[in-house]
């Protein structure tokens, strides 16, 4: 089995990944965040509303690639799929999650942070994976000594990576793009600034 989500995190360079808090900034987000040519989404499966959320995102934008993110378990993969998500994002894996995933053909990209666990995915079918959390877990020289022994597999590396340091991941063979919140400006949600949101999704798009 070839990971579906393989061809699309190497059609894009950044993803962010978006933790909805109020409904209401759904769509507005968005739409921002596409405007400023960042087309792939992660939200977050750690609020109330994320997965209402995915469902309007989608519905607003149906040339958009929505994803879900925190997705750790059966409940959330299924929910996940009834929500109609394009691709759906794992911190991590469990033996469990990957037969609930494949059962369902769910378009999952699993986590991993270790070679072990990176050879556990390859075992079962997956050769794209999030990397996370990244910088924590060694960042660009894991990376790199992973490439090594293990060239087959191709990360999207997430958590702690910046508008600064992204161009040194994206520099690896072994990494299609990279995840992020680093243009998700917590302030500038709350005060509804979605002009200036765009700006740094610009940015980011330019990487």
């Amino acid at each position: 089995m070839t990971n579906p989500v393989k061809n699309l995190i190497k059609s894009t360079q950044v993803i962010p990944v978006l933790v909805i808090n109020q409904i209401e900034d759904a769509v507005p987000l968005a739409n921002a965040l596409v405007e400023g040519g960042l087309n792939v989404l992660e939200v977050t499966l750690r609020t109330p509303v994320a997965i209402d959320a995915i469902k309007s995102m989608k519905s607003a934008l149906p040339n958009a690639v929505i994803g879900s993110g925190t997705v750790i378990d059966e409940q959330t993969l299924i929910s996940s799929m009834n929500a109609g998500v394009d691709f759906m994002v794992s911190p991590g894996t469990t033996k469990r999650l990957l037969d609930c995933a494949a059962a369902n053909n769910a378009p999952l990209l699993p986590g991993a942070a270790s070679p072990s666990e990176v050879m556990n995915l390859l075992d079962n079918g997956y050769d794209a994976m999030k990397f996370f959390p990244a910088a924590a877990a060694g960042g660009v020289n894991m990376l790199k000594s992973i490439s090594g022994p293990i060239p087959q597999a191709t990360f999207c590396p997430t958590g702690g990576i910046s508008l600064q340091t992204a161009p040194d991941y994206l520099a690896l063979d072994n990494v299609a793009c990279v995840g992020g919140s680093w243009m998700l400006d917590k302030q500038l949600i709350a005060n509804k600034d979605w002009q200036a949101i765009t700006k740094l999704a610009a940015a980011a798009s330019r990487l």
